[in-house]
């Protein structure tokens, strides 16, 4: 039996088609997240990325728990898988010419650390480029490289300053954060995007260059509609909740059982909504006839659809409106979302040694994501890449 047999991986999963990013080269000098994230959505994609650690003490995000994996932290593992982990000291002459090796034959280089700082190490974009004029060089900040060069990014703060926790919260609870550290996540899908045109733009020019990319950026782009709003009228949006400032009924219901949640984007929608719950007459009454009537009244609307939602339960309602082609689901939690995705045939996990993980998001029509590996314990591949070629 092959090692991939003994694992359960099959035989058609052992044939894979290539991946989109297959020899790609990456240096990963990031910790935590936002850097983290990005390099292994390139990993996923194929790439041969090198993690870059302290030694003795790796990516802050190894003692980050819990919960514990057998290797390390969750949070650790979930933005470092189908990487490989070498531990440099980069006040070391010996490890620095290490690092500076494995950038010297890099494409890309990603690194999140206060501006300047690799610079003092001969690790800078200008100290790489003149031998490696193909490089891309990402850089991940908090609030750029001028006024904000030493102000540390970290997603709380941002999620305070940059403005997501004042629209994120209602009355009672007053401005929160989101669930998730939502701004990290962002500015890595932006530096991946970032990385990949500027891989497009290398392969017609030949030259890398520098891309940067701030979380205070990245979340005020994310902002979209809300911070249009704020440019569009001079004044701020404020605190609403799980209602959508412009749309009628956007929101959680509540039913006999539970919270539902109704996005009716249209009056069509509102019309099936009105019709399926047994009161067509609301779509007809001149304060809920239109969106703009409905936002203005929006309280009155609430009252209506609660009282007749009352009568039943969340699933009953749920059923009842996904009939009619009104979006609407049950308030779960990330266990049920998982199954549902399960049960829609959208295979959201991967096995990945012992356990499981989110999978990366998209598919490919000829190419693949490639098979994930586990997460690298510190210095795991130190020997095989101090050693000669490290790619």
């Amino acid at each position: 039996m092959s090692d991939d047999e003994a694992k359960g991986v099959s035989s058609a999963e052992q044939a894979q088609p290539a991946t989109p990013l297959d020899g790609l080269r990456v240096a990963d000098f990031s910790r935590v997240l936002a850097g983290p994230l990005t390099t292994m959505t390139l990993a996923d994609l194929g790439a041969d990325v090198i993690k870059i650690e302290r030694p003795g003490l790796g990516d802050d995000t190894r003692a980050w728990g819990p919960p514990w994996t057998d290797r390390s932290s969750s949070y650790f593992d979930c933005v470092n898988r189908s990487k490989r982990s070498i531990a440099l000291d980069l006040t070391d002459p010996v490890d620095r010419e290490v690092a500076r090796r494995i950038a010297l034959d890099a494409d890309v280089l990603v690194e999140n650390f206060l501006d300047g700082t690799l610079g003092r190490f001969g690790l800078g974009y200008d100290d790489l480029a003149e031998d490696n004029p193909g490089l891309i060089y990402c850089s991940v900040t908090g609030f750029g490289r001028e006024g904000g060069a030493r102000m540390p990014g970290y997603d709380f703060v941002v999620q305070a300053v940059g403005g997501l926790m004042s629209i994120t919260g209602d009355e009672s609870s007053g401005p929160t954060k989101a669930g998730v550290a939502l701004v990290d996540v962002l500015t890595s899908k932006d530096a991946t995007i970032a990385i990949l045109a500027a891989l497009a733009e290398r392969s017609c020019s030949g030259r890398g260059q520098r891309v940067e990319v701030a979380l205070l950026s990245s979340l005020l782009a994310a902002l979209v509609n809300q911070s249009a709003a704020a440019l569009t009228t001079g004044t701020s949006p404020g605190l609403l909740g799980n209602r959508h400032p412009s749309i009628a009924p956007y929101e959680t219901l509540r039913c006999a059982d539970g919270e539902l949640a109704v996005a009716c984007g249209n009056d069509r929608q509102f019309a099936a909504l009105a019709a399926a719950i047994g009161q067509p007459g609301l779509a007809d009454d001149e304060r809920f006839a239109s969106n703009p009537a409905r936002v203005g009244h929006r309280d009155e609307l609430v009252a209506a659809l609660e009282a007749r939602l009352a009568t039943g339960g969340v699933e009953h309602w749920a059923k009842v409106l996904g009939a009619a082609g009104v979006p609407a689901g049950a308030v779960g939690d990330i266990a049920t979302g998982i199954e549902l995705a399960r049960s829609l045939g959208l295979d959201p996990t991967w096995q990945v040694g012992p356990g499981e993980q989110i999978r990366h998001p998209a598919s490919y029509s000829r190419s693949s994501t490639r098979r994930p590996t586990l997460p690298p314990d510190l210095d795991e591949h130190g020997d095989e890449v101090r050693g000669g070629d490290p790619w």
